[in-house]
């Protein structure tokens, strides 16, 4: 059933020091004699992810990026949820008869077996239109306008049900999946110009716009007030107007540079003004101190000669590492209980030393740091160790203001994109500010960690201001403290990532995490028919006030701030009908305002226009299951914090799929059963996927870990939270080529190699039978491992990559991804898993018992114990 709205906390972006009368010694210089330079680093493959929570407030934001017409950021949201940062990945594979090979950025279609019914994803078509308007105002588009596979914005349906109380059924739900920076076709628009926008709300003039040829007036397709375009709009014909890239496509990126923008400065290479700034923890013991400098020297390996790279370390003490010297490496030391005074950070920034440096000019010299980094010597346990991680992100800030930050307060200060800070933490802070003490059992703890949540939550909100984000990779045995780490990282727009280890895994996501673009200043605009109700929106953002001053009168646009605008991520908007709706067509406008990492201003305009019907089978044919598992699964999330939640969520899709059932089903004759509405039987298996998996099963045990991933998929796109939803499965074939199969044990035959990517962690799994067979296991293993990294080269966070043979103790992980089917009777397993009819009796008897009895049903058990019928396959 329903969620319940989820609303935002106020606060304000105002931010200063939490201690600024506390002073700090001078900074001392420190030389550390230049160790000899380790062996050339390792290439990476990749890694596992994580991630934590935090209650997202609303912020009050400075007015950027008002194109000359203007520009409304205002309208408080009603329903605003919203928790922390993103991971990059690709669009799902779909069915094709050729062999598997994967392009960095666009996997290609899989071979499938003939009978194969794993649902796959299609990309939506919206019909072009516009509702009744006056007769002389002619169309300035065709009937037909799809918006095509890299569309930003992904609808669950792509009907809309006019009568209210049809639409508005809480279990199945209508909505959209919004991607703020998603990469797009090349082929997209680009205006360099201002946009013409409706005087009254504010929308945008776009493709389903009427036109009143003579004179160039328009007609808001939101509000439908007549707007004047200053002539430009005149023309002879309909067709004259196509010439309009904003009138001839229903997306279009107006773009403003150079002496459109009195701050611009133009920037050859984006890094160039935009710093990394590496915090490493100093308390680590020599296995993990060893894996972590071999991460960093390929790190250092592996970014721009161009890029600008400053390193600091933490313990008791700060050190700020100098590059001014090219044979040696020092470091100047602060204080880490307290926050470093004003004249000590002048004396800092004033002084000779060099602390952001190109890496050109600087590789040396990181390589000696990284290589002089010795283990930790004292007797004490890793969790009791000091670390004054908050102190030295303060530093790493007043470094990324640089000597001139007191000239420029109160001045919005526009690098090229978002500075990084990238912290290497193995363990919690517990020295200085922000800290919480070494002990659970400490008496004055749970007041301790309160300030240190609001200390961190203020220190990430400076530094989103100081257009810096916070990105914090975690490794290690010893506990950090997710909960209170993870405000740090949300509010400046970055992510808390965990790793078993310093090693692979951790090494590609600070490779990836340095280099991941990023844009500033985001907010997203939501304008809707007056017929639609926005109600509730869940995402890395939060509701924008602007000041009373309202550029348009009636601009009722939901209007959301965005600490970066990264590929990474999504917001999931949930909607309903107001009333009946009267009209033919609604229209939804979504727009998306950010600079970008060159300092361009973009303005990227989607305007979608979706049929109204009164048939609920008409609108169910339009149903798009995976959009709509993916929004349900984000609502679902948003409620289960904690583990005994997360139960409560699976009672909850227990009672959604019954509704649905009930509502949109049909009851089986002379029986109380009802079957399952045929047009979404992927949905009802998705959602049995979800209710199975880390997100909202037993799976995963700890509660930070349980948090991590959480609030990940809360901010994930759509690619990645549909594979942590539902895997994908890819079985290996003779000849390098794979099958895509479903999720189903069925596939876990001896005689082959699978790979299951699960978004977070991508499986490989190797039968008994092909294991024993030195060469052919080779082979395949060798095969699927690329595929592997094929799949998430450019996810971040990086996924684990782990393999492992039948029947070893790590297949469990392997197993409780995949949908028992071995418990269903032979016509069920081969009705939706038709491979296994390739298979002998005697081949079907071996596989039967290869599975071992335990409890969790069957995706066809579980319908029926709902006292539904399992759809047929489609």
């Amino acid at each position: 059933m329903a969620n319940p709205p989820q609303t935002s906390l106020g606060y304000s972006v105002t931010i200063g020091p939490s201690n600024p009368d506390i002073s700090s010694p001078q900074p001392e210089k420190s030389l550390i004699p230049p160790p000899p330079m380790s062996s050339a680093p390792p290439r990476f493959p990749p890694p596992k992810l994580q991630q934590d929570h935090m209650t997202s407030p609303s912020i009050k934001t400075p007015n950027l990026l008002s194109p000359a017409n203007g520009v409304k950021t205002g309208s408080p949201i009603p329903h605003l949820s919203t928790p922390p940062g993103p991971p990059v990945f690709t669009s799902p594979v779909r069915p094709a008869a050729v062999p598997f090979r994967t392009s960095p950025a666009t996997p290609q279609p899989v071979a499938l077996s003939s009978g194969s019914s794993f649902p796959t994803s299609s990309p939506p078509h919206f019909s072009n239109g516009s509702a009744e308007l006056q007769h002389q105002v002619p169309h300035a588009a065709e009937e037909t306008m799809p918006v095509g596979e890299s569309s930003c914005v992904l609808f669950s349906a792509h009907k809309v049900l006019k009568k209210k109380k049809q639409a508005n059924v809480p279990s199945l739900g209508f909505g959209a999946l919004v991607s703020p920076g998603k990469e797009v076709s090349p082929s997209l628009q680009i205006i360099q110009r201002d946009p013409h926008r409706c005087h009254n709300c504010g929308a945008f003039a776009n493709i389903y716009c009427k036109i009143l040829l003579g004179s160039g007036q328009w007609q808001c397709v939101i509000c439908r007030n007549l707007n004047g375009s200053e002539g430009e709009y005149v023309a002879p014909s309909k067709e004259e107007l196509r010439n309009f890239p904003e009138l001839s496509s229903p997306m279009v990126d107006y773009v403003q540079t150079g002496n459109n923008r009195s701050s611009y400065v133009p920037v050859s290479d984006s890094r160039m003004s935009a710093p990394i700034i590496l915090v490493i923890d100093e308390c680590l013991d020599e296995p993990h101190l060893q894996h972590l400098q071999s991460s960093l020297h390929a790190f250092v390996e592996s970014i721009p000669p161009t890029a600008r790279i400053g390193i600091i370390l933490y313990g008791r003490t700060v050190s700020v590492y100098d590059f001014s010297e090219d044979s040696i490496a020092s470091s100047d030391v602060l204080a880490g209980d307290k926050l470093p005074t004003e004249d000590s950070l002048k004396a800092l920034l004033y002084g000779t030393g060099v602390y952001l440096s190109p890496m050109h000019a600087s590789k040396q010299v990181a390589h000696d740091i990284f290589s002089s980094l010795r283990p930790y010597k004292l007797n004490i346990t890793e969790a009791s160790r000091d670390r004054c991680l908050g102190t030295a992100v303060e530093v790493a800030l007043a470094i990324i203001q640089g000597p001139s930050a007191e000239m420029s307060r109160g001045v919005v200060k526009r690098p090229g994109g978002n500075s990084r800070i990238i912290v290497c933490a193995g363990g919690p802070n517990t020295y200085g500010p922000g800290s919480v003490p070494h002990s659970f059992s400490h008496p004055n703890y749970l007041h301790m960690e309160k300030m240190a949540l609001k200390w961190m939550e203020l220190l990430g909100r400076k530094a989103h201001q100081h257009n810096a984000v916070i990105d914090i990779l975690c490794a290690g045995n010893c506990p950090v403290r997710v909960p209170v780490l993870q405000p740090l990282a949300k509010a400046s727009g970055g992510v808390l990532v965990l790793h078993d280890d310093f090693g692979e895994a951790f090494g590609v996501n600070l490779q990836r995490a340095s280099t991941r673009a990023a844009g500033s200043h985001g907010f997203l605009e939501i304008r809707c028919s007056d017929d639609i109700l926005v109600t509730q929106i869940v995402g890395p953002g939060e509701e924008a006030h602007i000041d009373t001053h309202e550029t348009f009168k009636n601009d009722a646009a939901l209007s959301i701030q965005m600490p970066s605008v990264e590929e990474t991520q999504s917001f999931a908007v949930s909607m309903e009908n107001k009333r009946d709706i009267e009209s033919n067509h609604v229209f939804f406008q979504f727009a998306i305002r950010y600079s970008n990492v060159y300092q361009a201003d973009i303005s990227r305009v989607v305007t979608v226009r979706l049929p109204t019907v009164d048939s609920v089978s008409a609108y169910l044919s339009s149903f798009q299951d995976e959009v709509a598992a993916v929004l349900i699964a984000k609502r679902t999330l948003l409620r289960a914090k904690i583990f005994s939640e997360a139960i409560d969520m699976r009672t909850m899709i227990d009672e959604r799929v019954k509704d649905i059932a009930l509502k949109f089903g049909s009851q089986v004759p002379k029986s109380k059963l009802y079957r399952f509405p045929k047009e979404l039987s992927a949905l009802s298996e998705l959602l049995f996927h979800l209710r199975r998996s880390p997100l909202l099963g037993n799976i995963i045990g700890h509660d930070d870990e349980r948090s991590v991933l959480r609030n990940l998929f809360l901010n994930a796109s759509f690619d990645l939270s549909l594979r942590m939803v539902a895997p994908r499965c890819l079985m290996y074939r003779e000849g390098g080529t794979f099958e895509e199969l479903p999720a189903y044990d069925l596939a876990m035959q001896s005689d082959k190699a699978v790979v299951l990517d699960h978004g977070t962690d991508v499986f490989i799994w190797l039968g008994a039978e092909l294991a024993a067979d030195e060469g052919r296991s080779a082979a395949a293993l060798a095969a699927c491992r690329t595929l592997a990294e094929e799949l998430s080269e450019f996810r971040f966070p990086a996924p684990r990559i782990l393999a492992f043979k039948e029947g070893s103790s790590q297949a469990r992980y392997f197993v409780t991804r995949l949908i028992p089917a071995h418990k269903d009777p032979p016509y069920e397993q081969e009705a939706r898993f038709p491979q296994l009819r390739s298979l002998t009796p005697e081949e079907r008897i071996k596989l039967k018992s290869s599975f071992l009895f335990f409890d969790d049903p069957s995706f066809c058990e579980w319908m029926r114990s709902l006292k539904v019928v399992p759809p047929e396959p489609s």
